[in-house]
């Protein structure tokens, strides 16, 4: 959605965020500034540079923070801990707001430190830098938000009080951004509560903690206090993960790229330990060169393949080359879900010379992400005209969405169709649909 929202105009920009995807204004405002810059460059690269730098900054904060908290070796450990991190990895290369979130949360953390330890005559000063660093990364996207809980955790009790301030002026800033995306809250009708990806967090937090008493344990009398650390990372890491996990019996809202600033307080963890590890006895050392021997021969394979386009949730690019190979001039084509229809909207030659026959409005026309539909009743007449339908779903057909929209093309298709052949891309299925011998 980056690539087609980012490169409406102003005008139509500011319309479609009063109508859907408010959370991402920012980003979209950002990213349409760069793309007039840009000019005829390859949107692509367009699109990728600024992540790239975002989490490049995050990465030199993480080392900052571990060199600042548990000395140097520990944090150079943790910063490129950090950086080989597979989800920190996929997101520095996608043309998304979560690596900007990442680098800003790091950043103010750095900011938060240095309130703490001010002086009185600069503490004002460096609290106003923290809240406006959180009150940035919190309207790129809303949930960084729940950084506010690791920090809160972290703030030794001299310092509550101006934090307090400091974190109420970042909520009241976040507020109207905040009723406005309430407002659009049908776009994340799509999650749900799925065991997987929760234990796998889970398990992370878990290991995180158990990082977190190693630290202490195997702590040299002549290092660094290790508490330090522990006091900022493993809040960070398992605060916001934590709260947002428990809105799932209101609404399932967690996404593991939601909360991917936590993923700092893991590296630093990681670096605090392995620096201890190096610091100990023989045994020590043999644990974390065979560890980190492991870890990285572990990675290898996923570091290969986020560089592939099967990494991707879905391939829109791969779905487009479906469908200009299922459809010829034309053929109808339809969506199910209507959200689908995003796929194509970086590449309008996949479905050059075939009808979209539930459209209405298009999407900048509609100030909408993926424009609007006719009613139900019309998308039945239309498609019951139809000789051949090229259908773009996702794997499960679409049979999850209940709005009568979709509802109705599922069982136009299932009822008055039969089906000649399928392509799968990643995370889509394009799928020829034809009246019996007009295959």
């Amino acid at each position: 959605m980056t690539y087609d929202v980012s490169r409406r105009d102003l005008s139509d920009l500011w319309h479609t965020l009063g109508n859907a995807d408010a959370v991402h204004g920012l980003y979209y405002l950002l990213m349409h500034g760069l793309f007039r810059l840009a000019g005829d460059a390859d949107p692509l690269l367009v699109m990728r540079v600024p992540s790239v730098l975002a989490m490049s900054a995050a990465a030199a904060g993480v080392a900052l923070l571990g060199r600042r908290l548990a000395g140097p070796r520990a944090g150079l450990l943790g910063g490129l801990a950090f950086a080989v991190l597979p989800l920190i990895q996929r997101f520095a290369q996608e043309g998304r707001s979560y690596a900007a979130v990442c680098a800003l949360v790091v950043w103010a953390t750095h900011a938060l430190l240095d309130a703490v330890a001010a002086d009185e005559c600069r503490t004002r000063r460096l609290w106003c830098r923290y809240a406006v660093l959180m009150l940035v990364a919190c309207v790129l996207h809303e949930f960084a938000v729940f950084a506010l809980a690791g920090h809160a955790l972290a703030v030794p009790r001299a310092a509550r009080r101006r934090w307090a301030t400091a974190a109420g002026a970042v909520v009241v800033g976040l507020a109207p951004l905040a009723v406005l995306s309430r407002q659009q809250q049908a776009q994340v009708h799509w999650l749900s509560f799925s065991p997987r990806p929760y234990a796998a967090t889970l398990g992370v937090c878990l290991f995180g903690v158990g990082c977190a008493e190693l630290v202490r344990r195997w702590a040299p009398r002549d290092a660094e206090a290790p508490d330090g650390l522990v006091r900022v990372a493993l809040p960070l890491l398992v605060a916001p993960t934590g709260l947002l996990m428990l809105l799932t019996p209101i609404k399932p809202l967690f996404v593991d790229r939601y909360v991917l600033y936590s993923w700092a307080g893991l590296a630093l963890l990681l670096g605090a330990l392995l620096d201890r590890a190096l610091r100990g006895g023989r045994t020590h050392r043999a644990v974390a060169a065979v560890t980190v021997g492991a870890a990285l021969a572990s990675l290898i394979p996923s570091a290969v393949h986020l560089r592939t386009p099967e990494s991707r949730v879905d391939n829109g690019t791969a779905a487009a080359q479906a469908i200009r190979t299922a459809g010829r001039p034309g053929d109808a084509v339809v969506y199910l879900p209507s959200r689908r229809r995003a796929w194509t909207l970086p590449s309008p030659r996949a479905v050059e010379g075939l009808r979209d026959l539930a459209q209405d409005r298009g999407p900048a026309a509609s100030h909408t992400l993926y424009g609007t539909e006719v009613p139900a009743h019309v998308i039945r007449a239309r498609m019951s005209e139809e000789p051949r339908i090229v259908l773009v779903t996702d794997p499960s057909g679409g049979t999850g969405d209940t709005i009568d929209r979709e509802t109705v093309k599922h069982l136009v298709i299932r009822d008055r169709f039969r089906k000649c052949r399928s392509w799968h891309a990643r995370g889509a299925r394009v799928t020829l649909y034809a009246r019996p011998g007009r295959c």
